[in-house]
């Protein structure tokens, strides 16, 4: 039987939720090994007069813990 953990992560990004999510998993898999799955909680978006300048994502990865 595994045993999984989940965890909360902000992460945000100047081209898309996709990256941001991206660079979320790149970042946390530096310090958290086994992640099985990512989560998409909530997505959200920075606007500058008519323009997007930023994408943030608030997600859940869930790891194994050996």
């Amino acid at each position: 039987m595994a045993v999984l953990k989940v965890i909360e992560v902000l992460s945000n990004s100047n081209k898309s939720w996709e990256d941001a999510t991206k660079k979320a998993v790149k970042e946390a898999a530096k310090t958290v090994k086994n992640i099985k799955s990512v989560y998409v909680q909530d997505q959200s978006a920075i606007v500058d007069g008519d323009d997007v300048t930023e994408f943030r994502v608030a997600l859940k990865l869930t790891f194994e813990v050996k």
